[in-house]
């Protein structure tokens, strides 16, 4: 069954204004607004779909007149991406939305942005500096769910399997910690692997296929990415199927609904590439001043069990390594995108872009 839509829902945090930073002109700036995209990491198919859904957005009205958008790749190198930001400063652009290497490796350069009156918006991956907005699901409350949702499903017995995401993000660090509690708290619970998957379908399933010979019984698996991959290596090994808590990729929900097979007992929950564009619509709005400066939390959308809906949760024309949640839906969606946004980057033909930040 579906939760409910918790992802249409948010939950405005005020954001600490930084001390030393230097405010926005008080007047909002006219013409065309420039806005960049950092992001640390390309090398999965979640972070494809956010700078894909990103560009789609920068050429879909009402941002293809409004902003000038522009993207860059640090290839998860801290200092690559201090540079390129510090670039960004001296260029004088007027936002910089961020998915970062590091939480506060990036602290001096977003400083230095505050400080030139640049809006600074992070996401995802976050910067922990004050004087930046973030937009962001719960990642602590993320591992915790799954985790739960695994523990519940075994009657809190069994041997469980970590596949973490990319090492030293705080998003990473964050679902980790949240799952650990949940284990920890549970007695009859026993990790007995935990390794990376890189938040990728492909390196989850390889990596997995190489521990499997080395583990006992696995009753259940708690994946940050790459869950798809995972299930393919225990149906190769011709091993049992566990109880699998995971993400949003296509292939997991095709899996869970029967439309591939072994179907699978599971829960999926979503963190939205779109959080891209949710970033450059907070930015832009700040900026405009048409908006408070104010942090975003989105509640994360939640899929269990096999009653899943083509087209809206699942996409059985899309590959099994997909993210499902590139768009929202239903009567109070954030913002609903096309499949070539999130496949190729192409604004969604005749559509205009409305993306509901909510009450400030």
């Amino acid at each position: 069954m579906n939760l409910p839509r918790l992802g249409m829902l948010f939950m405005l945090v005020v954001a600490t204004a930084c001390g030393t930073a230097t405010e926005p002109p008080a007047t909002a700036p006219e013409g065309k607004l420039k806005i960049a995209l950092s992001n640390s990491f390309i090398g999965n198919q979640w972070r494809v779909e956010m700078e894909n859904v990103f560009k789609a957005a920068c050429a879909m009205p009402p941002y293809a007149t409004a902003v000038e958008c522009s993207v860059f790749n640090a290839g998860n190198d801290v200092s690559t991406q201090s540079r390129q930001i510090s670039n960004l400063v001296s260029q004088g652009v007027d936002g910089i939305v961020i998915n970062a290497a590091s939480t506060s490796g990036l602290n001096g350069v977003v400083q230095q942005a505050c400080d030139r009156g640049i809006v600074v918006v992070s996401f995802d991956n976050t910067v922990d500096h004050p004087c930046g907005l973030t937009v962001n699901t719960d990642q602590v409350k993320f591992g915790q769910q799954l985790a739960q949702f695994v523990v519940d499903q075994l009657g809190g017995k069994g041997n469980v399997v970590m596949v973490t995401g990319v090492a030293g993000t705080g998003a990473d660090s964050d679902r980790n910690k949240g799952a650990k509690e949940v284990f920890a708290a549970s007695p009859g619970i026993k990790v007995v692997a935990e390794y990376s998957g890189m938040w990728d379908s492909a390196t989850a399933q390889r990596v997995t296929a190489a521990q499997l010979p080395s583990l006992p019984k696995v009753d259940g698996v708690w994946v940050s990415g790459g869950t798809d991959g995972v299930i393919k290596a225990f149906a190769d090994a011709d091993r049992d199927m566990p109880v699998f808590g995971g993400e949003a990729e296509n292939g997991f929900r095709k899996y869970m609904a029967g439309t591939l097979t072994p179907q699978v007992t599971g829960m999926s929950i979503g963190q939205p590439p779109y959080l891209s564009v949710v970033a450059l619509e907070l930015a832009r709005a700040v900026i405009k001043k048409e908006r408070e400066k104010g942090n975003l939390t989105i509640p994360f959308p939640v899929v269990t069990g096999s009653a899943l809906t083509p087209g809206e949760t699942v996409f059985p024309d899309l590959p099994d390594s997909f993210f499902a949640d590139f768009t929202d839906s239903g009567p109070d969606a954030i913002l609903i995108l096309c499949q070539e946004a999130a496949t190729d980057g192409t604004p969604c033909p005749g559509k205009t872009l409305d993306v509901k930040l909510g009450a400030p």
